[in-house]
């Protein structure tokens, strides 16, 4: 799946998110609205990965869909 199709089906997407990163808050993910940086960005903040590695995830996560 690309981001422009995560992006516009993110409310729906949520719950696969918490399923992968569950120490993510709804509020959070709300405040994210399925921008990659910004995931990117609270991957690494909530799990202390560099930023390679959490684009990294975010990118294997995103082409898993």
């Amino acid at each position: 799946m690309n981001w422009d199709q995560i992006e516009g089906g993110w409310k729906q997407l949520k719950g696969k998110v918490q399923e992968k990163w569950g120490d993510m808050t709804g509020d959070e993910l709300d405040r994210v609205e399925g921008k990659r940086e910004q995931l990117v960005g609270l991957v690494q903040q909530k799990y202390g990965r560099a930023k390679e590695e959490a684009e990294r995830e975010v990118d294997d996560w995103g082409r898993g869909l």
